[in-house]
């Protein structure tokens, strides 16, 4: 077996990121170049992404270490050196028990009944509605904004302000760098402001259960507990509201049949949601080209020795499509249980804690949105979606639908 080093590869062998989708049949690592101009090596074979993501010589913090090479043209909220996503070893687990004793799966099972109200209210208000109606407005983004509403005990969290937020959170190059950087200090002064109105008077919310976990540790700064609120509140925004998005546009184009089918049988939707999330990207592959880390010492991948301080992307799309891994195609196989866990959620111990409330949502969503509404239908042709640029993330900025 023959290694390949970074260091030997001349620059004009670089792989685009745009062309990157056409990159076939799976192989070992390759370099790339961000769109910063950055070189990066992706990984897109399954075993290969989930050891990026789960050996510790690939790590997050060391990607906003001083002097890192720039993964976007300027900083989003997701570039905070002190957000719990970029940080690794005990300080990482420290931060993260923290968030896991007050998100718990069991707390979330708890949470069924009433994500399940807010689902049927918003369908209600759907159905009362003059059509058609824009689902991205009245649906998508309005059910993860009540959920974490009522989490967080504001009920009255203006669903506006809060996707102007998360938009600004993950830019790339929607908005001018100002723009978004005003955006991220109003989000964590309001973070902030929730924090110490919690602490000043606790209750029975996702934020007072924190800052409880966060004192029993005795080790959670201030601005730690206010950036773990800020993240919570956007990571479970976003998350839900673009992979409910982008499978609504699956469902009802390409996807009817099996539309109609999760209406009939909610038995149906775990299985059609881990294949919705297996299947359908809802990263912007041609802003970042997968989960990024950063080699702390050399390290071999799939065959290719990567040299301490390379930038790896671990492109868990095409993980996600792997035919070695899933032999049969997830459209065909809609209501099929997954032999190999998909790789939407990450892996290791960045594994996203929001998980199981994402995956609550989406099938309450995916079987009582047909289930009312199964002749739902897109009141524009696929080709005249408008879709969000210039974000992490990728899903309809509106879908115009009736029935």
């Amino acid at each position: 077996m023959s290694l390949e080093n970074s260091d030997t590869v001349p620059r004009e062998s670089l792989i685009p990121m745009h062309c990157l989708r056409a990159a076939k049949p799976l192989g070992p690592p390759f370099l790339a170049e961000l769109t910063t101009g950055t070189p990066v090596w992706v990984v897109q074979r399954h075993a290969d992404v989930r050891q990026v993501l789960t050996d510790p010589r690939l790590n997050r913090a060391q990607l906003f270490a001083p002097g890192a090479p720039a993964l976007t043209r300027y900083p989003n909220l997701l570039d905070q050196p002190d957000l719990l996503i970029n940080l690794d070893g005990p300080e990482h687990l420290r931060l993260r028990r923290t968030v896991s004793r007050a998100f718990t799966p069991q707390a979330i099972a708890r949470w069924r009944p009433w994500v399940s109200s807010v689902v049927d209210d918003l369908i209600d208000q759907l159905a009362e509605g003059d059509r058609p109606v824009d689902l991205i407005a009245g649906f998508v983004r309005s059910m993860p904004v009540a959920v974490f509403g009522r989490l967080m005990g504001v009920d009255a969290l203006d669903r506006q302000r809060l996707a102007y937020w998360t938009d600004h959170a993950f830019a790339t190059t929607a908005f001018p760098s100002q723009q978004v950087q005003e955006a991220m200090a109003d989000f964590v002064a309001f973070g902030a402001a929730l924090v110490a109105e919690r602490r000043a008077d606790p209750g029975e919310d996702l934020v007072s259960s924190l800052i409880q976990a966060g004192d029993q540790d005795a080790e959670v700064t201030e601005q730690q507990m206010v950036m773990l609120t800020v993240l919570l509140v956007v990571a479970g925004h976003e998350v839900t509201t673009t992979v409910l998005g982008n499978a609504l546009v699956y469902l009802l184009t390409e996807g009817c049949d099996a539309w109609r089918e999760l209406g009939r049988d909610q038995d149906l939707a775990p299985a059609a949601t881990d294949q919705l999330l297996r299947g359908i990207s809802i990263s912007d592959r041609d802003v970042l080209p997968g989960l990024m880390r950063r080699a702390v010492e050399d390290v071999e991948i799939g065959g290719v020795l990567i040299r301490a301080g390379s930038l790896v992307a671990a492109d868990a799309v095409m993980a996600n499509l792997h035919a070695e891994v899933y032999p049969q195609d997830w459209r065909t196989h809609q209501f099929s249980s997954l032999d190999t866990p998909h790789l939407a959620f990450g892996a290791g111990p960045h594994y996203c804690l929001g998980s199981w409330l994402a995956r609550m949502e989406l099938e309450l969503a995916l079987h009582r949105l047909p289930k009312r509404l199964p002749g739902l239908r897109l009141a524009v042709a696929p080709e005249e979606i408008d879709w969000r640029r210039g974000l992490l993330t990728r899903s309809p900025q509106t879908l115009p639908a009736t029935w």
